[in-house]
């Protein structure tokens, strides 16, 4: 059991580094991981549930007692992600069809990927969550409006070529 322990310790203080090796890895020889592709789902749920053994209770109740950086995280992920998501794709002077489709993920809810970074940054991994928890809630009403009126707005005319 010492062993187990030892080595879990060993991984999980360099999850950074295995991180970012695993990935150039795939970068460079996507076929060594393109058996994982029909596992998404479950690796998914693996990494959401290990991110939910690193939070306890209390750190919800101390998350959830603070609604204004709730608000400020909500509000930022419908604001600042989409005109990112707008920059970014005039930027690289993407196509109108190719644009809209940054704009609308960049108008989609936070998720494990965020949640992720955050824990990898030591971040409040219970906040982060608790942001994802609310804009996934207010998401059905937000994602659709943005992306219907800000192209009514003028984005439409300045994604044309």
């Amino acid at each position: 059991m010492f062993f187990f322990r030892r080595l879990s310790m060993l991984l999980a203080g360099h999850i950074g580094v295995i991180i970012l090796l695993c990935s150039v890895l795939a970068w460079m020889f996507p076929f060594l991981f393109a058996w994982t592709v029909p596992y998404t789902s479950v690796f998914l749920a693996v990494i959401m549930f290990g991110m939910g053994l690193t939070i306890e209770t209390q750190d919800f109740r101390a998350a959830f007692a603070r609604p204004k950086a709730l608000v400020i995280g909500c509000a930022a992920q419908f604001t600042v992600m989409p005109l990112l998501a707008f920059m970014l794709a005039k930027l690289f002077s993407l196509p109108a069809d190719l644009a809209l489709g940054v704009i609308l993920v960049g108008c989609a809810p936070g998720g494990t990927a965020s949640n992720v970074i955050t824990y990898l940054a030591r971040g409040d991994v219970a906040l982060s969550v608790g942001m994802t928890v609310v804009s996934t809630l207010v998401a059905p009403v937000m994602t659709p409006l943005l992306v219907y009126v800000l192209p009514e707005a003028g984005w439409r005319f300045l994604l044309e070529p």
